[in-house]
């Protein structure tokens, strides 16, 4: 599967309009959220990050594969908050974030976030592993989907895309370009879904549990 890079900057309505049709949906509710309720969108996520006005439920099929060969989807992480980045080794700005998401894995994922970084490469296992050790990527999990089925579920259309998901398994919103994803403003967005996640009484996770 092969991608075409795109602006940094996403258009709202572009990724609004993929995500809908990966979700199945067709009216995206005008109702905004309550002022208390509004995530925090700070720095270049005040360009950049688009936000839905309602969350859409995330495909659950079809799922990728993790580092030992087996299938995994998104229903396998219901309960904590999810950030998925497709990525891959031959594009450039993904290897360049990928250090920030690892960070982010290590700072967050005691709080309950999961870092999904799924690798495009067509190579899979063979591409991924070897960067990863390369890289020192050692608080990110191994996720394959080298025909691109689950990027086009998610309605993904260039790389980097990171797609955040809530605890209920619903898209809350998504940008398309690489991020500094442990800066400060990023984790103060994702923090925002930790912590409504603690408030209805799920405890804190740690990668993989």
């Amino acid at each position: 599967m092969r991608y075409v890079m795109t602006k940094n900057t996403l258009a709202a309505g572009l990724l609004l309009a993929l995500v809908l049709s990966a979700a199945g949906l067709s009216v995206l509710g005008q109702g905004k959220a309550r002022a208390e309720e509004t995530p925090p969108l700070k720095g270049l996520l005040a360009d950049n990050f688009i936000l839905m006005d309602q969350p859409a439920p995330a495909p659950e099929e079809p799922g990728v594969t993790d580092a030992f060969g087996g299938s995994v989807g998104l229903a396998d992480f219901r309960g904590r908050v999810v950030l998925v980045n497709f990525w891959a080794t031959w594009c450039a700005p993904c290897v360049r974030e990928m250090p920030s998401l690892d960070r982010l894995q290590a700072k967050l994922g005691p709080e309950g976030l999961l870092v999904m970084a799924v690798s495009q490469d067509r190579k899979g296992l063979a591409a991924a592993e070897p960067f990863y050790r390369e890289q020192g990527l050692d608080n990110l999990e191994i996720f394959l989907d080298p025909k691109g089925a689950f990027a086009r579920a998610m309605g993904v259309g260039g790389l980097p895309t990171s797609l955040l998901i809530d605890d209920r398994g619903r898209v809350v919103g998504g940008l398309e370009g690489p991020l500094e994803w442990d800066g400060p403003e990023a984790v103060e967005l994702i923090r925002f879904y930790l912590v409504r996640r603690e408030n209805a009484g799920l405890p804190g996770a740690t990668q993989g549990g």
